[in-house]
C-alpha cells in the first residue's frame, strides 16, 4: 500500500512545503467566506481555502453549520478568487455533494474516522474518483483505527491521501485542548512513510496562544504541511473563536516559524539521528507531564492524611512499589539499579510534597 499514496509535491494543489491550508473553522454567510478567501490569498501564503460546511457538535443546539448552501460559496470562491477550496465530509451524501459543488479537497473529521461504518460509506461514494482526501486521527488515541480509516479511502482507489493529527481527547487535562500525543503520528509515518502527514495545531491548542509552538514543532518533525483556522473577525466566530486568529495573524505566525532543512535523499525517512532525538524529547516531554499528574496525587494524599492525622511515610506501601516497580521495569529491560535510584528519587518528591501540606 505504501507505493499507492501520492507525495504532496506531486498533487496539482501544492506550491511548495509545507502545504499551508486556511480558513473558518465554519462557513457563516457569503460576505464572511468570501472576503476572508480574499484576505488569504493577498497573502500569498495559503494554498487551499477550507471551511467547514457541516458542523459535528457535541451538543444539539450549537452552530451545526449552513449546509449545502455553503458550497454555492466555496464554489465562488474558487472562480472568483481563485484559491482550491476545501470542506469536511462525514458520510455520502456530504461527499457527492461536495463533489457536485467541485470542492477540490475533502477532509474527514475525527469523529467519523473513529466509525468504520461511516468511512466505508464515503469510501464507496469515492469509488470511481481521485479527489485528494485528508484523514483526520479517531478522537482517541487508537493507531489501528486511524490505520483503517486510511486503508478504506485508500480501497476506493483514492492515490492523493494524507492524514492529518489534530490531537487526541484523554482522561488527563493538560494545557492542550486535546493532547498532542505525537508519538502516534510518528508511528503512522514510520508504517507508511509516503503518506503525507499535516498538522492542525488549532484543534490540538485550543487557543491562538498554542499555534506558533505547536506548528513548529510539527515543522521540527518533518510534516508535510499546517491545517490553520482564519477568520475575518475570530473572536465572533460561531465556533471555535478562541483558536482561530485573522490573515494578518497568519502571516505573522508563518513567518515566525523556522523550515528546517531536510537531508538529501531521506525526506520520507523517519529514522535519521534528528528525528529520532526528537522522539526522545517527546518521550521526555510525556514523562514530566505524567510526573507532574503523579504529583498531584502525592499533594491530594498528602491532604488526606493531614486531615485523618496519618504519618506520611508507609512502610509497607513503599515495599508493595519496589517490588512491582523493579518486577515491572525488569520485563522492559531496565536495571534493577536504574529503576531503584528513579523509584527512590520519585518517591522522595512525594514525600516533600506531603511535607508541604502537612505543614501548612
Amino acid at each position: 500500500m505504501k507505493e499507492q499514496f501520492k507525495k504532496i509535491e506531486e498533487w496539482s494543489l501544492y506550491k511548495e512545503r509545507p502545504l499551508i491550508i486556511s480558513g473558518p473553522c465554519s462557513a457563516e454567510s457569503r460576505e464572511q467566506v468570501l472576503q476572508g478567501a480574499r484576505e488569504l490569498a493577498a497573502t500569498g501564503r495559503v494554498d487551499i481555502f477550507r471551511a467547514g460546511v457541516w458542523k459535528p457538535r457535541t451538543r444539539p443546539n450549537s452552530f451545526e453549520g449552513v449546509g449545502k448552501e455553503g458550497l454555492k460559496w466555496l464554489r465562488e470562491v474558487k472562480e472568483s478568487v481563485g484559491l482550491p477550496v476545501a470542506t469536511e465530509v462525514a458520510n455520502a451524501s456530504h461527499t457527492n455533494d461536495a463533489l457536485k459543488f467541485g470542492v477540490d479537497l475533502l477532509w474527514i473529521g475525527a469523529r467519523t474516522s473513529a466509525n468504520p461504518f461511516a468511512m466505508q460509506e464515503i469510501a464507496d461514494a469515492l469509488n470511481g474518483v481521485d479527489v485528494p482526501v485528508l484523514v483526520k486521527n479517531p478522537i482517541n488515541p487508537d493507531l489501528n483505527l486511524w490505520v483503517g480509516a486510511i486503508e478504506r479511502i485508500v480501497a476506493s482507489g483514492i492515490t492523493q491521501i494524507g492524514a492529518i493529527h489534530r490531537g487526541f481527547s484523554t482522561i488527563e487535562q493538560g494545557q492542550f485542548r486535546n493532547q498532542p500525543l505525537w508519538l502516534l503520528p510518528i508511528e503512522l509515518k514510520r508504517m507508511m512513510p509516503t503518506l503525507p502527514l499535516l498538522c492542525d495545531p488549532s484543534h490540538i491548542g485550543g487557543a491562538r496562544e498554542h499555534l506558533h509552538h505547536l506548528s513548529q514543532k510539527a515543522l521540527d518533525l518533518n510534516y508535510d504541511g499546517l491545517m490553520i483556522e482564519s477568520h475575518i473577525d475570530p473572536d465572533s466566530a460561531l465556533s471555535d473563536n478562541s483558536q482561530q486568529v485573522n490573515s494578518e495573524g497568519l502571516v505573522k505566525l508563518l513567518s515566525s516559524l523556522i523550515l528546517r532543512d531536510q537531508i538529501p535523499g531521506t525526506s520520507t525517512n523517519f529514522d535519521t539521528l534528528s528525528e529520532l532525538r526528537a522522539k526522545i524529547d517527546l518521550y521526555d516531554e510525556q514523562l514530566l507531564e505524567l510526573l507532574g499528574q503523579r504529583m498531584q496525587i502525592a499533594q491530594e494524599i498528602g491532604e488526606y492524611k493531614k486531615g485523618n492525622n496519618i504519618a506520611i511515610f508507609q512502610s509497607s506501601r513503599w515495599e508493595v512499589i519496589m517490588e512491582q516497580v523493579l518486577q515491572q521495569g525488569a520485563q522492559k529491560g531496565l536495571s534493577a539499579e536504574f529503576i531503584g535510584s528513579l523509584f527512590r528519587a520519585i518517591h522522595q518528591e512525594s514525600i516533600n510534597h506531603q511535607n508541604k501540606v502537612m505543614n501548612l
